[in-house]
């Protein structure tokens, strides 16, 4: 029996309604497929430092090519200056090799950001906090020298007259050792128009402090009990006010230390109050001034922050507290990366307070850039 026309034409239609309808969602799937692609490509978008931490208002950034990157908002450099997620976290990568060109007269390279407004320690209400991890100190240098296998992650800097430090917040670590010492530095501010007597008098907060060295330049000292591995969080608070630095110190499984230190009003006026530890370890290499009896009064301070590495190529024949004799590999960026001979520092928060008082800074970068 023949199929009548109705029935044909209903399995036309049918057919027909069918592919029309199959057509559709392929187009539709195929639509569907294209709108994903802008989305892949917002995921992809750059994470920059100040969309981690935003206050680089504050400040200018120096590179471990010794370049001033200006105000770093929306700002990455590959080499130096990055994000990265730890798989928690984004952080902000700092990274500084043994060797290269340096900013301003130090013989040091560094990554690092320079606050633009200056304050003065009489009259100061400023702060600066930070938590950070240290990821990595060279990896070669002379256990003798002091400054060998640390780095700063932490400074009060002076804008003025001999440029000294009232602060400096370090980091060590020996070869070979899986704990590493925290310890900050106090510089005299050097009495007189001579700085080349300056010193640093240093204090532990956990692990041992600068003066801790080794016997020759491969033989290191004991691995502190009490110290921070490389990866560890850790945490610091430096405020100034009517004069008074006040640091504080945390890390999760750590006692919290707490210091003071007058700025304005020195305890090192006379030979004779130089600290046994100084007499050890700088006098004898000539560095013996005293200081002024103000210290830091009258003088513009300014914080800073980053990875300001304070190991060097330079031999320790020349300064053996401050020359590391490490490799740098002629300043081959690349090389000293491959090898572990630079400084790297993760910062996962920070925070700046200013005080109305503060003013600009920015004859410091003009004679300094």
């Amino acid at each position: 029996m023949k199929p009548n026309n109705i029935q044909m034409t209903k399995k036309t239609i049918t057919s027909s309604a069918t592919f029309i309808i199959l057509t559709l969602l392929i187009i539709l799937s195929s639509c569907k497929n294209e709108a994903k692609e802008p989305n892949k490509k917002e995921i992809a978008k750059t994470v920059y430092a100040s969309d981690v931490i935003p206050f680089f208002d504050h400040w200018k950034l120096i590179l471990g090519d010794g370049t001033n990157a200006g105000i770093a908002n929306n700002f990455e450099n590959t080499d130096f200056f990055f994000t990265t997620n730890d798989g928690k976290s984004d952080w902000v990568v700092f990274k500084s090799p043994n060797g290269g060109d340096t900013h301003g007269t130090s013989n040091n390279t560094r990554t690092e950001l320079a606050q633009v407004k200056k304050w003065y320690p009489k009259t100061a209400n400023d702060k600066l906090t930070a938590t950070l991890k240290v990821m990595n100190v060279s990896a070669t240098g002379d256990a003798r020298v002091a400054a060998s296998y640390a780095v700063v992650v932490g400074q009060i800097h002076s804008a003025d007259l001999h440029e000294n430090e009232p602060l400096k917040i370090f980091y060590k670590k020996f070869p070979g050792h899986s704990k590493g010492s925290v310890f900050w530095h106090y510089e005299i501010n050097t009495e007189g128009d001579d700085n080349s007597g300056r010193w640093d008098y240093s204090t532990a907060v956990w692990g041992h402090d600068f003066s801790v060295v080794g016997t020759d330049a491969k033989t290191y000292p004991e691995e502190p009990n009490d110290g921070i591995t490389l990866g560890e969080e850790f945490n610091y608070e430096v405020e100034v006010k009517d004069g008074i630095m006040t640091l504080k110190f945390s890390s999760e499984g750590h006692e919290t230390k707490s210091f003071t230190k007058n700025l304005i009003e020195s305890e090192y006026t006379t030979t004779a109050d130089i600290p046994d530890q100084t007499q050890k370890l700088f006098v004898p290499i000539g560095q013996d001034g005293v200081e002024r009896k103000n210290a830091y009064a009258g003088e513009g301070c300014f914080f800073k922050l980053g990875a300001y590495n304070q190991t060097n190529g330079k031999s320790p024949d020349e300064n053996m507290n401050w020359c590391s004799g490490a490799e740098t590999h002629g300043g081959n960026l690349q090389k000293q990366y491959a090898d572990g001979n630079y400084a790297e520092v993760w910062f996962k928060t920070a925070t700046i307070s200013v005080s109305d008082a503060a003013v600009s800074n920015e004859g410091y970068f003009t004679k300094n850039d």
